[in-house]
């Protein structure tokens, strides 16, 4: 599994949400947010967005990135 799908699946399990309360809250489908935590599908950025701004963070955390 890459950093990515790591980062994104820890930012919703360290706030305690379950997959289908995150996309109650975002509006991006429970289905769409199990595949990218499997690594099945990468998320438009739109999603990646939605994800940083309801968490509150830069994209660059959301993903993991580093800098």
């Amino acid at each position: 599994m890459n950093d990515f799908v790591e980062a994104i699946k820890y930012q919703r399990e360290v706030r305690g949400y379950s997959q289908s309360a995150l996309a109650k809250a975002t509006g991006i489908t429970q289905q769409k947010i199990s595949y990218f935590e499997s690594g099945k599908h990468s998320p438009a950025i739109e999603d990646c967005i939605k994800l940083a701004d309801f968490y509150g963070i830069s994209l660059d955390e959301l993903v993991g990135r580093k800098v």
